[in-house]
């Protein structure tokens, strides 16, 4: 990746030189109040970021780990579509913008568009891009837009709704969901890595198949997910590396977390799903590695790999939750 396109690190970069005279109290009273939001189950149907304050601790809160949950999801795109490459990207409720950097450091050159209801995020979202240094960011659209029924989207090449249908009444999910099914050609939804934004993610991958998509990722098939309702879950994780910044607003020492999420990828043209995915974290023991696999024609799997498997055991011992299973023959 060159040093045009979108990086953590510049992204942490541009945080830290916009947000810091945030004041620690207030911040931590901000990320409080939206932590409640972005872990409950009842819909606001109001814009969670009231004013500058919210949106600055929501940036250092939640803008890194957005960041990569969308960034393993539209890698898993690109692995199921290696030569599509969008034009147009519409990014829903995409606030400051996370989403839209994680787009500029997939491909180069889409043209993005980011609808959001709350004025000042779309604000600092234009100041971050700005002091990026990234050209891609440079030409970023940022409009104001009403998230929910009556929302209207233009045709795009790829959309993207990151960590906004527990924001929206059951009602205006499906008219969102809707609209991008119509507006579309690829559609990317990120939820929460909880039961409650996986039952929102597999509606909406509902509604997607049936408006005749074919599911790219996470999912190796279109069919029903194996998973029986109330049981389990299906979600992946990503690791977010943590600046002082987002420690300070967060609190806690480590210099890292993991963004727990779930995701669906479902397109209108030719992809290529993976034979089968990782859905935990492997177990790695003495000889052996444990792994969890949704599968193409076998549902839920469970398989264990051993030192006799050669090189697919060496290649176990490096995989990681979320990949494809066997890997790619290029990849490492």
């Amino acid at each position: 990746m060159n040093d045009t396109l979108p990086t953590a690190d510049t992204l942490r970069a541009a945080l830290a030189g916009l947000l810091d005279g945030l004041p620690p109290r207030q911040a931590a009273q901000a990320v409080d109040r939206l932590i409640a939001n972005y872990r409950g189950t009842t819909p606001t149907g109001t814009p969670l970021l009231r004013d500058r304050s919210d949106v600055a601790a929501y940036a250092a809160y939640r803008m890194p780990a957005t960041f990569e949950a969308v960034r393993s999801a539209l890698h898993a795109l690109r692995e199921a579509a290696p030569d599509w490459v969008p034009v147009t990207h519409t990014d829903v409720g995409g606030g400051t913008g996370a989403a839209s950097w994680a787009v500029a450091g997939a491909w180069e050159g889409p043209r993005t568009t980011v609808l959001d209801w709350a004025e000042p995020a779309l604000a600092l979202g234009r100041e971050l891009a700005a002091v990026s240094g990234i050209p891609a960011l440079g030409t970023v659209e940022w409009r104001r837009a009403r998230i929910g029924e009556d929302l209207d989207l233009g045709p795009a090449d790829l959309v993207t709704v990151s960590y906004v249908l527990n924001e929206l009444t059951p009602q205006a999910r499906t008219a969102l969901v809707d609209s991008a099914a119509r507006a579309g050609q690829a559609v990317v939804i990120v939820e929460p890595g909880t039961p409650d934004g996986y039952a929102r993610v597999i509606e909406a991958r509902d509604r997607l198949t049936a408006a005749g998509f074919t599911v790219a990722a996470p999912c190796p098939h279109s069919d029903a997910c194996p998973i029986e309702p109330g049981t389990d879950w299906c979600h992946f994780s990503a690791r977010v590396s943590r600046s002082s910044l987002h420690r300070k607003v967060k609190g806690g020492s480590l210099p890292y977390e993991d963004e727990k999420f779930s995701y669906v990828v479902a397109t209108r043209f030719a992809a290529h799903p993976v034979a089968a995915r990782i859905t935990r974290r492997p177990q790695i023991r003495k000889g052996q590695v444990l792994l969890e696999l949704c599968t193409r024609d076998e549902g839920l799997q469970r398989a264990t790999v051993t030192k006799r498997h050669g090189e697919l055991y060496r290649a176990a011992r490096d995989i990681d939750w979320g990949d494809a299973w066997p890997p790619p023959r290029d990849a490492g």
